[in-house]
């Protein structure tokens, strides 16, 4: 596997665990996150690959410049992970 595509690989796990975490849905999310956001992570994060924390942190620092259907997908997982955590209480 050559660097390139495990750096791809990499990248495209912390977009899905970045919009995923906790969801109801994950494989819809995971697919929606991935078409939404790849261009956005690989513009502001690329260079934290392959260390999937710091991508994710990195996604979440810049929430405000990425792309709007990009942010839509963070913003509505989000939204999930905040019902669902005060759900547990």
């Amino acid at each position: 596997m050559t660097i390139h595509r495990t750096s791809k690989i990499a990248l495209l796990f912390a977009i899905a665990f970045a919009a995923t975490a906790l969801s109801a849905r994950p494989s819809l999310a995971f697919s929606e996150a991935q078409q939404m956001c790849t261009g956005d992570a690989m513009r502001f994060c690329g260079h934290e690959v392959p260390n999937v924390q710091r991508i994710t942190a990195c996604m979440v620092r810049h929430r405000a410049q990425l792309s709007p259907g990009c942010r839509a997908v963070m913003e509505r997982e989000g939204a999930a992970r905040r019902r669902a955590a005060s759900a547990e209480r």
